[in-house]
């Protein structure tokens, strides 16, 4: 008889680890995408660094544009901008912009007609004439730009960028393209060394025709580069190509061409078949990838380089010295015209400062590496803790080989941070960690269903899903996974951040997470401590449950302990955030007790434990009428039946709640009885003969009572509403036919 094939842990091991590094080989687009944010979160451990101080950027920000008019700029107010930063002696100026048509503002058309009608005419003197073509000059807006470029004392680099797609150059015949080839001619890299004839077919990214500056503008100056990105495939940009193939030549782009300038050296490139071998400005090596790309080194968010406002520039607002001897990088970051970028750091980053975080880079020799080597050191990694984590997982505990697992996998994070933060080396992070925690789920996963009973699997399943007290019952009643609720005596609970659309404003996304992420966790801990089941998180809300799954007999009580220990934990909460992120964050509840059917609600393949019906509906009511009369805990009249012996509430009123049709009594719950101060329980008292006099129509009377309440509590916030309604009705009262309640006008 033939033997059957055992599966054993050590075999699964080594089919993992063959499959990672077949993986690692054939690369899958998914875990390349999860690499790439890892690439960013390094930079985020990391932290910002501080930038050299060669580069600075002359902005068209917001204060330009409100002191110099809106943008796009007069080429003579841009002439102007370069005159005066080439006079506080700066090196290089970069400008981060193109001019492709001609500027025609100003009046240049006028006098260029005056002078061609009275040509024609015959009728104009030679004083007139030489005045009109001075007149003529010194409107010529392109030219003034071009004299300023001609004269700078500084290199000036003019962008330009290529078109990637051949439908946008539609329009250009083949003049016109010969044209804009020729005027970028200063960026073409003229010095390439091939290692062999293949070399001569290697693969860079391709461009169509290039959209450069007018040549009147474009001829007088020395240098360009183009300012094309190519963001990865999730929107980041973090490679730059140093350099695209067009028409038989390669190109360079801007922050090189500035480099170039500021040594005053040229480029050069090896080239071998399968692409870049090293790029040079002069005797500096710049690494790039095969097809000539450069991951930039970001120094950290928008504006860790030097912004100096144009208009400060301008009008001589500043010192020289912020600009003698720099690299000046020209661009705009006012909000709606500049170039927007995603990088590691920020998603509204500008254009023209990852310009300056590349030439930072190289200025600083502060390079990110992908060196030949770290392929090696991912297989070891993948070997290695592939084999200890087989071998180990499969003779201890779960428990314990997850925390082996983890151990492991937090030191190999920790060796792929550090050697990026330190030597800028950068480990693939994405395929040994896939193989560890593969490892470790596999063969736990192996030993689970080979040694864990039937009851084990469903608690370790739905644990992370449902409530323990849901597991538990499931345990016993495997039958309670089928569809299907029934009928309980619960109190509902829901509670919701008072002005959370505000809070979240004030907050940039990672710190509203963290805000919620505490809040949540504490309240739903108090809840989980009183005996009750969250049902849901909704944003900022919480919806809960007293007395399902399990049935207890106090659960009104329950909620309201509940209730107040979140009140008073929140109390705390508040005053460490008032602290921190200076905001002040109250939350209201409502709760109602009575009849819902709570159980598995949902399809056949996805279902919750969760509640339905009135009681519901209406405990979510409360929450929202809690606005109205600026409480934080409202309580439904059945809620108060049940605790009244125990607990200390404040009858609010009587509201017509929208969806029911009777009144509904609305209560303040104040707190547990024997507890509450006697100025309270007076001020209870006066609010409770306030009301009595309202009901009957006693307007002054009421608001007597409702103001000698608010002695004793200053401030209360139901006394002040229930004032100005007794005012209100004082002029238009409700009538007869009156039943005491208020009408509410929303959910």
């Amino acid at each position: 008889m033939r033997k059957a094939f055992k599966v054993s842990p050590m075999l699964l091991t080594l089919l993992i680890i063959a499959a990672g590094i077949l993986f690692y080989f054939i690369r899958i687009p998914f875990l390349d995408l999860i690499e790439l944010k890892t690439i960013d979160l390094r930079f985020m451990a990391r932290g910002e660094k501080e930038p050299g101080p060669t580069v600075v950027l002359a902005v068209i920000d917001e204060k330009s544009i409100d002191q110099d008019g809106r943008w796009i700029w007069p080429r003579d107010k841009i002439a102007d901008l370069v005159a005066k930063i080439s006079d506080a002696g700066a090196r290089v100026i970069a400008l981060d912009m193109v001019f492709p048509e001609p500027d025609n503002s100003g009046n240049r058309p006028l006098v260029q007609n005056i002078y061609q009608k009275l040509g024609e005419s015959g009728s104009v003197d030679e004083i007139t004439e030489k005045y009109l073509e001075h007149l003529l000059e010194s409107q010529d807006k392109d030219n003034l730009l071009a004299e300023a470029i001609r004269n700078s004392k500084a290199p000036v680099v003019l962008g330009y960028f290529f078109h990637e797609r051949g439908m946008d150059i539609a329009h250009l015949d083949a003049s016109q393209i010969n044209l804009h080839e020729s005027l970028i001619q200063n960026s073409r890299i003229r010095q390439i060394r091939y290692e062999s004839e293949a070399a001569l077919e290697a693969s860079f990214f391709e461009v169509d025709t290039p959209e450069p500056s007018i040549p009147v503008i474009s001829n007088a100056a020395g240098y360009s580069g183009f300012f094309n990105m190519r963001p990865d495939k999730d929107g980041v940009l973090r490679w730059i190509p140093a350099m695209l193939y067009f028409n038989g030549g390669l190109y360079a782009n801007l922050s090189l061409q500035a480099l170039s300038a500021y040594w005053q050296a040229p480029l050069s490139l090896e080239m071998a078949d399968y692409g870049a071998v090293s790029l040079k400005i002069g005797d500096q090596v710049v690494p790039t990838g095969e097809k000539g790309e450069i991951m930039i080194n970001y120094r950290g968010g928008a504006r860790t380089f030097p912004h100096i406002s144009a208009s400060d520039i301008l009008r001589g607002r500043i010192s020289k010295d912020h600009l003698k001897d720099r690299i000046v990088l020209v661009g705009a970051t006012a909000v709606a015209i500049y170039d927007l970028r995603v990088t590691p750091f920020a998603n509204d980053f500008p254009g023209v400062e990852t310009h300056a975080n590349l030439i930072d880079t190289i200025l600083t020799r502060d390079f990110i590496f992908f060196p030949a080597w770290v392929a090696y050191i991912d297989f070891l990694s993948m070997i290695m803790a592939g084999l200890f984590l087989g071998v180990f997982v499969s003779r201890v505990t779960v428990l314990t080989g997850g925390g082996a697992a983890i151990a492991l996998l937090a030191g190999y994070i920790y060796l792929c941070v550090y050697l990026f933060a330190r030597n800028g080396i950068v480990l693939n992070m994405v395929y040994p960690s896939t193989v560890m925690l593969m490892v470790y789920i596999i063969i736990s996963a192996y030993r689970y269903l080979k040694e864990e009973g039937q009851k084990r699997f469903i608690k370790n399943a739905f644990s992370t899903y449902v409530s323990p007290a849901v597991v538990d019952q499931l345990i016993k009643s495997p039958e309670k996974l089928m569809l299907g609720g029934e009928k309980r005596e619960i109190t509902a609970f829901f509670s919701d951040l008072e002005g959370f659309t505000t809070i979240s404003e004030k907050l940039s996304p990672e710190s509203l997470v963290e805000l919620l992420n505490e809040f949540l966790t504490e309240m739903a801990d108090i809840i989980v401590a009183h005996s009750g089941t969250v049902d849901k998180f909704e944003g900022d809300a919480i919806i809960a449950m007293f007395g399902a799954p399990v049935a207890v007999d106090d659960h009104a009580l329950l909620a309201c302990r509940a209730c107040i220990q979140m009140q008073k934990r929140l109390e705390t909460l508040r005053e460490k955030w008032l602290r921190e992120i200076q905001l002040t964050i109250r939350m209201r509840i409502g709760l109602c007790s009575g009849p819902a059917v709570v159980g598995n609600m949902g399809s056949k393949t996805r279902f919750d434990y969760t509640m339905m019906g009135d009681t519901v509906n209406t405990a979510a009511r409360l929450e929202g009428v809690n606005k109205v009369y600026g409480t934080y805990i409202m309580i439904s009249e059945s809620t108060f039946e049940y605790v009244k012996e125990q607990i200390v509430a404040r009858e609010l009123d009587a509201v017509n709640v929208v969806g029911k049709e009777r009144p509904v009594k609305v209560y303040q719950l104040i707190g547990i009885r024997g507890e509450v101060s006697r100025e309270n329980l007076g001020m209870i008292d006066l609010y409770q003969s306030g009301l009595t006099a309202y009901r009957n129509q006693k307007w002054d009377d009421a608001i007597g009572f409702f103001q000698k309440a608010q002695e004793i509590i200053s401030g209360d916030a139901p006394c002040r509403v229930m004032i100005a309604r007794c005012e209100e009705y004082r002029k238009t009262p409700p009538g007869d036919g009156w039943n005491g309640a208020y009408v509410l006008k929303s959910k």
